[in-house]
C-alpha cells in the first residue's frame, strides 16, 4: 500500500478506529518508509499494542505478536522441533524395516518438523506485521539476541539453513518502561512516546469506537479519566481502561456519568484496591 503522508496514515487509521495525533503518524509513517522498527514507548493502555493491531488491519497483513516475560529466551521465540511427530516418524521407518541411518535423520529435521515460533514466522511471511510487546519484561540476554534478529532479518537453522525475509516484516516494539531498554536496541529502532490523549482526543476515540456513546457521557468519562490520571495512583487508568469504563456504563444503560455510577463502575478503570480506595476516600468522582 503507498501511503503518501502522515496526513493520509492519519486518515488511514481513522478508518480502522484508531486516532493518531501527527507526532505519532509521523513516527508510523516514517518506519514504514524507511524500513525501520518502531519502538513504542508509554505508560500501559496508552494504545501501543492497538496501533500494531490497526496497522496489520490497515496493511492487510497477519499480526504475529511475540509477548515478551522474564524468562523468555531464543528458543521460545524463534522455532521447535516437534519431537512427538519426530518420534512417530522413527517408529513408522522402524515398523517399515527402515534401517538407514542417514536417512532417517535426514527425514526427522525435515521442515514439517519444525514449529515455527513467532520470529521464524514473522521472516518466512509476507508481509507481515511483527509485535514485539513489552521488551522491558524480557531479560537482557534476550533483547541482546532480538538485536541480531532485527537488524536483517535472518535466522539460522542449523540443520535446514539461514531462513532470510525477502521483505522485512513491519516491526513496532512496544514498552511501558519498567525498565530501561538498552539504547543498542533503541538505535535500531526510530523512537516514540506515546502520551495520554488529550481531553478532545479522547472523547473523539470514546464516539468513535463505541457508536452507542453519548458526547455527554464521552465528556465526562474523559474528564473523570483526566482527573484520575492527575492522581497519586498504583495504575492511572490508560485508554483501554477509559473504553472499558464507558462500556461499562453503557451496558448499564447510561447516559450521564454520576458520582453513584461511576462508583459502582469504578473496577473497569482502576486494578488496584488502593487506588479504588484513594479515590472513594478522596472524592475523585463527585466533581462532575
Amino acid at each position: 500500500m503507498d501511503i503518501e503522508s502522515p496526513d493520509k496514515l492519519i486518515e488511514l487509521l481513522d478508518r480502522h478506529a484508531y486516532l493518531a495525533d501527527e507526532g505519532l503518524a509521523t513516527a508510523v509513517f516514517l518506519a514504514l518508509k524507511m524500513g525501520r522498527p518502531l519502538f513504542l514507548e508509554g505508560e500501559a493502555g496508552v494504545g501501543k499494542t492497538e496501533l500494531a493491531k490497526t496497522l496489520a488491519a490497515l496493511l492487510d497483513a497477519p499480526l504475529i505478536r511475540l509477548q515478551c516475560y522474564e524468562g523468555l529466551d531464543a528458543a521460545q521465540a524463534l522455532y521447535d522441533w516437534d519431537f512427538a511427530r519426530q518420534l512417530l516418524h522413527l517408529k513408522a521407518a522402524e515398523a517399515a524395516g527402515i534401517t538407514d541411518v542417514s536417512r532417517l535423520e535426514g527425514e526427522i529435521y525435515d521442515r514439517r518438523f519444525l514449529i515455527a515460533r513467532p520470529l521464524l514466522k514473522a521472516v518466512e511471511t509476507q508481509p507481515s506485521v511483527l509485535l514485539v510487546d513489552e521488551i522491558d519484561r524480557a531479560d537482557d540476554e534476550f533483547e541482546a539476541f532480538l538485536l541480531e534478529v532485527l537488524s536483517d532479518f535472518t535466522i539460522s537453522i542449523p540443520e535446514l539453513g539461514t531462513v532470510r525475509a525477502t521483505t522485512p516484516p513491519v516491526v513496532v516494539v512496544t514498552s511501558n518502561r519498567t525498565r530501561e531498554v538498552h539504547d543498542a536496541l533503541k538505535r535500531r529502532c526510530l523512537y516514540h512516546w506515546l502520551e495520554h490523549p488529550s481531553f478532545d482526543r479522547e472523547v473523539a476515540i470514546l464516539l468513535r469506537r463505541l457508536p452507542d456513546c453519548t458526547e455527554t457521557l464521552a465528556a465526562q468519562v474523559a474528564r473523570a479519566a483526566a482527573r484520575l490520571r492527575q492522581a497519586d495512583l498504583v495504575k492511572p487508568p490508560g485508554v483501554a481502561e477509559t473504553l472499558d469504563w464507558t462500556e461499562a456504563l453503557l451496558t448499564l444503560g447510561a447516559k450521564e456519568l454520576d458520582p453513584g455510577l461511576a462508583a459502582a463502575t469504578l473496577g473497569a478503570a482502576l486494578k488496584y484496591r488502593e487506588d479504588v480506595a484513594s479515590v472513594l476516600g478522596n472524592g475523585l468522582l463527585s466533581h462532575g
